[in-house]
């Protein structure tokens, strides 16, 4: 199984990895679409001002500019750890226990827009780029990654695709049809759908998931151990949506 996670825009500062190594992380065909993003920030971070106004910055977000502009030279710290927010601080992966921090390098990715996805624990320094942003000298990102990143995917052998990423960060790279998928939506026990409680109950599933360290190859499975684990994952009226239904 793998799983698709959506970044944050807020991360971790600083690092004491190696500077960013593109030709190591999870799908290395995608280097050449990297290179071409990290390129494009890099040049962008020459001028603060335009900078600012592309990736729609305020002044007191200037340091974002400059974590840009060090994209190549800035030390790194595995994906899983640079990304904080609500669905990172429910995962909370520092605390896991080696072997689940294992399972995580294993199977999830985070969809990065400057790197694509990226395996949980391939070290990354600080970015700041959303997945709706174009940038200067490239197609928009939705065309720049999609078809790429989809093909990637497909050549991967993974047996199911578990997508926890937000609709923004689908449309950078869809799951192809030839594997197997659900898509998740966080819903009430009637289907109402819960912003609020959205990106905290992701979290806490996977780090439910990287706890147990099942092994998941369906979404049969995957419902098994959902069960065990005391979690309700349904069907939706909409084919290939799986609810995850948590209390309000």
């Amino acid at each position: 199984m793998k799983i698709l996670l959506p970044p944050s825009e807020t991360k971790r500062p600083e690092g004491n990895g190696a500077p960013l190594d593109v030709s190591a992380l999870a799908l290395p065909c995608l280097g050449a679409k990297r290179h071409e993003v990290i390129d494009a920030l890099i040049d962008l971070a020459g001028d603060e001002e335009h900078a600012r106004k592309v990736l729609k910055l305020s002044p007191k977000q200037a340091g974002d500019v400059v974590h840009n502009r060090m994209l190549r030279s800035a030390p790194t710290m595995p994906a899983v750890d640079r990304y904080t927010g609500v669905l990172y601080d429910a995962l909370d992966a520092s605390s896991l226990a080696p072997a689940s921090r294992r399972w995580l390098g294993a199977n999830v990715w985070i969809h990065s827009a400057p790197l694509g996805p990226i395996g949980a624990l391939d070290p990354i320094p600080p970015y700041r780029l959303a997945a709706g942003t174009s940038l200067p000298g490239l197609p928009a990102l939705r065309r720049h990654w999609a078809d790429a990143t989809t093909e990637a995917i497909a050549e991967e052998d993974t047996d199911f695709v578990l997508d926890l990423r937000s609709e923004a960060y689908v449309a950078l790279g869809p799951v192809p049809g030839t594997v197997a998928s659900c898509y998740v939506r966080v819903v009430t026990e009637h289907g109402r759908a819960l912003n609020h409680f959205n990106k905290k109950s992701k979290g806490l599933l996977v780090r439910a998931l990287a706890e147990d360290r099942p092994r998941v190859r369906s979404l049969r499975t995957l419902r098994t151990w959902a069960d065990g684990r005391g979690l309700v994952l349904r069907s939706s009226d909409e084919s290939g949506v799986e609810e995850l239904v948590v209390a309000e």
